[in-house]
């Protein structure tokens, strides 16, 4: 089904995509972890269109993990930048959910997607895309979702500790490095937990894996309350919502100029395993040499401090390195664990 396009009230000229019924809207393709056989297929690495014509312009694709109107403010000198390296327009767009970057990736509604790790690999899987960049955070290209509360004498074993950001951790999770604190996710029976859609691999996959490892069943030992985005679980515990929310680590820091006292009375308990990181998808439709055009574009802004200043705007990030298909998997096989697959 096409995508409508709504231009949202703001003078970047980023324009919305909203799905109505996508066909791939739920995290519910299959991986490529094995093959018919059942032994481990190869890392999708995608493919080019070395007979496609060069671009007239080009559409990027992103997905708000917090509050979107942000997110359009901040990426337009990405978008500037990119069109001055590549000489052609090239127009950020915000999709509404992670499955519908995927789709428009696909359909040539983009040629460009900031993805998380499990639909980069999706994106290859059904469409040929190329999982080209891969971020970096404090040199770290890997991230750990985190279980917070309102409740820190139920899930602490310690007493809190403010980490290098000023906000309270306890069970170990300060330094950000998964996996810490899982013996406390037993706790969680009968609590009120905050989750992202399936397809987030911080918001619900390794959290819900975690989980499951733990003996907890999400669909009948707690009470799920579905959030939009990461910020949104931050302030869904924040404000007494949940007793329990998921995010990466540590999005406490999106809500933190409006909530100033979010690290204090939310607490960090619980690091999953460690998550690939994000990165940058190109479409399949687009020629070789074009598909390293943008890579090479993408690169050498995010070198630049005016780059860096932008890049960590919009998604927090630090560095752009060429990504690692065979790491991407690792969501996929996450994901399949818990039967999404």
């Amino acid at each position: 089904m096409p995508l409508r396009t709504t231009t949202l009230a703001t003078a970047t000229g980023v324009a919305l995509l909203a799905t109505l019924a996508l066909s791939g809207c739920g995290a519910s393709q299959q991986t490529a972890s094995a093959g018919s056989s059942g032994t481990a297929a190869a890392a999708c690495t995608g493919r080019s269109d070395d007979s496609a014509a060069a671009p007239k312009s080009l559409t990027l694709a992103l997905v708000p993990s917090g509050d979107a109107k942000k997110l359009v403010e901040t990426v337009k000198p990405l978008e500037e930048a990119l069109t001055k390296r590549l000489g052609i327009p090239v127009k950020g767009v915000i999709t509404q959910d992670y499955q519908a970057s995927v789709e428009a990736i696909g359909s040539d509604q983009a040629q460009i997607g900031m993805l998380p790790s499990l639909q980069m690999s999706q994106a290859c899987d059904k469409y040929g895309a190329v999982p080209a960049l891969q971020t970096e955070r404090n040199g770290k290209h890997s991230y750990a979702a985190q279980f917070f509360t309102n409740d820190p004498d139920k899930y602490c074993s310690d007493t809190p500790v403010a980490g290098a950001n000023g906000m309270l951790y306890c069970n170990g999770t300060e330094s950000g490095t998964g996996p810490a604190g899982l013996d406390a996710v037993k706790k969680l029976k009968g609590a009120k937990i905050s989750l992202l859609q399936a397809a987030s691999p911080a918001g619900y996959i390794f959290p819900v894996a975690a989980m499951k490892a733990a003996g907890i069943d999400v669909d009948k030992d707690v009470s799920v309350t579905q959030v939009t985005a990461n910020d949104a679980s931050v302030l869904s515990v924040y404000n007494g919502d949940t007793e329990v929310g998921t995010s990466y680590w540590d999005a406490r820091s999106v809500v933190a100029t409006d909530t100033p006292d979010v690290g204090k009375k939310v607490v960090v308990f619980a690091l999953t395993d460690e998550i690939p990181n994000d990165g940058v998808s190109l479409s399949s439709g687009l020629s070789k040499q074009w598909q390293q055009k943008i890579t090479t574009a993408m690169k050498d802004y995010a070198g630049t401090a005016e780059g860096k200043q932008a890049l960590t705007a919009i998604y927090q990030i630090t560095g752009l390195t060429d990504a690692d298909p065979e790491a991407l998997t690792k969501t996929q096989q996450t994901a399949a664990t818990i039967g999404l697959g």
